[in-house]
């Protein structure tokens, strides 16, 4: 379980804006301190190498990496504005975190960045006269970068934004924290029986913002319980819509700082995949969706993501009881029956009308119902007939309806 802390830094090291200015730092200081390891260097080399060779390289490097880092950036807006229109506005957020495209412009401006500064500082005396040697070394290695950074970028163009590319990158981020909420059911703490009732003597924890809640720092949370020697029932998970005010749970004890405890909520406007393991699921629904919608009518698409959804839940480890972590916190925990919800039932309402669909959703359910985890088994089941009446409903060719019938 992370900190809340090293969550701000995870999201700090997605973000496009800070990995670009980690390298513009990075070459400000290249720039700055190369003069100081310049006593290392042979005497002969500062004779055989002057300002006069190291100043065109680096014209060369300042005009053509400001010209490559405008393209980049275009080509990345453009990409990522196809996937959210293809796909569902939700994949854009997702491609926001794609390391390689950050990685890769990072080292386009911090490049230009660096060759700037070194031009002015070569052009303003601030650099000694025997200093040109470091500099041309260091200009070797940031040359080596963006050859490889190029040849990374080239590779990557080739499938960024593109559906595939959406629906792999969409597939890989729904596994971790899907798989992660069934290793920990109820995020390490106890889960909440359905028929629990709230003590009378419990009171509710208010929400201190209105929107998405994106994170519970169960850590602090206990700590602060156990200080306290209180307990808390939440009735709500990750990926929940909560308004300001609104009860995040139910907490059994006398707690006189309570602000302590509403500290441990993350709340924004966006739900993310931190700790929310249906929101990969939900994205991976939208997508086909919109692909059955009449703007782009692509059912392949559709059947695509109702194979990845099948590869997703059937390589799922059934939850395993173990003891809780944190035995003062009870949380609601993720059930089958919210995945197949997620997962299959608007795919279901949208595509009832298509038979090569609704039929791939059919058999697909149908070796769902023999997973390792018998209640992922037993919604599927549910999940199923459910299609089946959906489908005989919307398939009018008397056919189709009987093809799907000998498919049962």
């Amino acid at each position: 379980m992370i900190s809340k802390t090293l969550l701000l830094l995870r999201r700090v090291a997605r973000n496009l804006v800070a990995r670009v200015v980690f390298g513009a730092v990075l070459a400000f200081a290249m720039a700055f301190l190369s003069p100081l390891f310049e006593p290392l260097l042979p005497d002969e080399w500062e004779i055989k190498i002057g300002p006069d060779a190291v100043i065109p390289i680096l014209n060369i490097l300042a005009t053509t990496m400001l010209t490559v880092t405008t393209f980049s950036l275009s080509v990345m807006v453009q990409a990522y504005q196809a996937a959210a229109s293809q796909a569902t506005p939700r994949a854009y957020r997702l491609h926001l975190s794609d390391t390689t495209t950050h990685t890769v412009l990072a080292v386009f401006t911090g490049a230009f960045l660096y060759s700037l500064t070194a031009l002015v500082m070569f052009r303003a005396g601030l650099y000694p006269d025997n200093a040109a040697v470091m500099i041309l070394g260091v200009t070797v290695l940031v040359i080596v970068a963006i050859i490889v950074s190029i040849l990374r970028w080239i590779e990557h163009l080739s499938t960024l934004g593109s559906m595939d590319d959406t629906l792999q990158m969409v597939d890989r981020q729904a596994r971790d924290p899907l798989y992660n909420a069934l290793r920990r059911p109820a995020l390490g703490g106890l889960p909440v029986a359905p028929d629990a009732e709230i003590p009378e003597a419990a009171w509710p924890l208010p929400a201190p913002s209105s929107g998405y809640l994106q994170f519970i720092n169960m850590e602090a949370l206990h700590d602060a319980l156990t200080k306290a020697d209180a307990s808390i029932t939440l009735i709500v998970s990750p990926g929940a819509h909560v308004l300001k005010g609104a009860p995040l749970g139910w907490v059994l004890g006398d707690i006189e700082e309570r602000t302590a405890l509403s500290n441990c909520f993350t709340f924004g406007e966006i739900r993310t995949a931190e700790q929310d393991a249906r929101f990969g699921v939900v994205v991976l629904n939208e997508t086909a969706v919109r692909a059955l919608s009449p703007g782009i009518n692509d059912p392949g698409t559709a059947v695509d993501v109702v194979h990845r959804l099948a590869r997703l839940f059937s390589e799922a480890e059934p939850p395993k009881a173990q003891p809780p972590q944190f035995p003062r916190i009870e949380a609601p925990a993720l059930t089958a029956t919210q995945l197949m919800e997620d997962g299959f039932e608007p795919l279901i309402r949208a595509g009832a009308g298509h038979p090569e669909v609704i039929g791939t959703v059919l058999d697909t359910l149908a070796k769902l119902e023999h997973a390792e985890w018998r209640d992922l088994a037993q919604a599927a089941r549910r999940t199923r007939a459910y299609a089946l009446h959906h489908a005989q409903e919307s398939i009018e060719v008397k056919e189709d309806r009987d093809a799907l019938a000998r498919r049962v």
